[in-house]
C-alpha cells in the first residue's frame, strides 16, 4: 500500500469496454509527513474518495484484487480513505485539521 492525495478526476470518454464505469482519480504520491514527492499516479476508485483527500492506493497485481477491479485492466487502485496516522506515537496528520 502507498500513500497519496488526490488531486483530481481524470475523465477518459474513449476506453476499453471494462473500465465503463470506474471512476479514475489523479493521485499525488505522498511521503510520512504528507509532503508529495511530485511524482502521480492515475488509479481506479475504489471507496468513493474525493479530492484533497489523503488515501491509500495498491498498484500492480493488487489492484486488481478489489470488488471493483477484479480483472480489469488497471494498475492502480485507491483502496481506503486515511483519517489519520501517526509515527512513533506522535500524530503526524489527522482528517479535519488541515489548513
Amino acid at each position: 500500500m502507498n500513500l497519496a492525495k488526490v488531486l483530481g478526476r481524470v475523465v477518459a470518454t474513449r476506453k476499453e469496454q471494462s473500465l465503463e464505469g470506474l471512476k479514475l482519480l489523479m493521485l499525488g504520491i505522498a511521503g510520512p509527513d504528507g509532503k508529495l514527492s511530485g511524482q502521480s499516479v492515475v488509479a481506479v476508485d475504489a471507496v468513493g474518495a474525493g479530492t484533497g483527500e489523503f488515501v491509500l492506493y495498491a498498484a500492480g497485481s493488487s489492484a486488481r484484487q478489489t470488488q471493483v477491479t477484479d480483472r480489469k485492466p488497471v494498475d492502480a487502485v485507491v483502496m481506503a480513505i486515511v483519517d489519520s496516522w501517526d509515527i512513533d506515537g506522535e500524530v503526524r496528520w489527522r482528517k479535519g485539521d488541515e489548513a
